[in-house]
């Protein structure tokens, strides 16, 4: 049987690239043992996630000696591969401290992460400039199978005690993440959106969900509209995002989970490139990729967004 060690910490966006990378891994090479080492704060959702067999927890901002323990752990296993999909000092470090008959490493990696890997997957066409996915992709080659997604949705755990009254689960929510990890990649029409949204849609609850984000109206209606702001664990938001109609978000995370699961999202790009981060892949007819003017989010109007709207539940 093929055992594989996936190193790829953070963050939430690449971590999801990654797992569907695995899963298309272990949907061509049939018996497959993959074992991941992911930063701590994202570990929740690599355990819910089946593709994967073992986890190994890596503290960001932990002790050498939580480090050390951390080597110790994944050396007493050996690898057929060890794959640094994440390419920066610390992930290259542990791809040389593994035990693996084969290591590889990002073409793109920084820090130094180049020097230390044996084998480098080539880069797609486009080269740096290429599609994050279409880069971890890449690696498969290596290993002797196709550079080419699953057709399955990527698969997790279902959670037991997701925070969504049953009425709302039932009628098929859109789902807002107002949030974003990088303050500039967040529109700030999100509040006016769901104003309009609850007026015009009157069939579609609304759920706002994620780490944060601007404070809501608590004048909106109870039962069409649920805060879920802060109350959703990270393994809680694959169940969150399949029982959504739609789901509009920033360049984020959960852009990127909601097209894995194979969802219909609406995603908004202001300074970051569409081509390179959105939502994949881009031509899907489910992914509406909205960019603002001259990369300004703040120029993006709600009454474009509602049209994007209007349209994907059309469809």
């Amino acid at each position: 049987m093929l055992r594989v060690l996936i190193i790829k910490p953070s963050s939430l966006g690449d971590i999801i690239h990654a797992l569907q990378v695995a899963q298309s891994l272990r949907a061509q090479a049939g018996e497959v043992e993959i074992d991941w080492v992911v930063a701590k704060a994202f570990a929740p959702l690599v355990h819910a996630c089946p593709v994967v067999d073992k986890v190994y927890e890596f503290e960001r901002h932990g002790s050498l000696a939580a480090f050390a323990r951390l080597v110790r752990e994944i050396r007493r296993e050996h690898y057929d591969w060890a794959l640094d999909m994440q390419g920066l000092a610390r992930s290259a470090l542990l791809l040389a401290a593994a035990r693996a008959t084969h290591k590889a490493g990002r073409a793109d990696g920084r820090e130094g992460a180049r020097l230390l890997a044996r084998r480098k997957p080539a880069l797609p066409p486009a080269g740096r400039h290429s599609h994050a996915l279409d880069i971890l992709l890449q690696f498969l080659p290596l290993l002797g199978f196709k550079a080419e997604l699953a057709a399955a949705p990527l698969e997790f755990l279902h959670s037991e005690d997701l925070p969504l009254p049953a009425e709302v689960r039932k009628h098929g929510p859109i789902v807002i993440f107002p949030d974003s990890r990088v303050h500039k990649k967040e529109w700030p029409g999100f509040h006016d959106l769901t104003a309009r949204l609850l007026k015009e849609q009157p069939g579609s609850p609304i759920v706002w969900a994620g780490s944060r984000g601007p404070e809501p109206d608590l004048a909106w209606p109870e039962g069409r509209f649920v805060n879920l702001l802060g109350r959703t664990r990270l393994e809680q938001l694959p169940d969150l995002i399949r029982s959504a109609r739609l789901v509009i978000c920033n360049d984020s995370g959960p852009m990127h989970l909601a097209a894995a699961l194979h969802q219909p999202v609406i995603a908004l790009f202001g300074p970051t490139d569409h081509e390179r981060f959105g939502p994949y892949p881009l031509n899907n007819p489910r992914h509406h990729i909205l960019r603002a003017p001259d990369g300004k989010l703040d120029q993006l109007s709600v009454d474009i967004v509602m049209m994007s709207v209007e349209k994907a539940l059309r469809a």
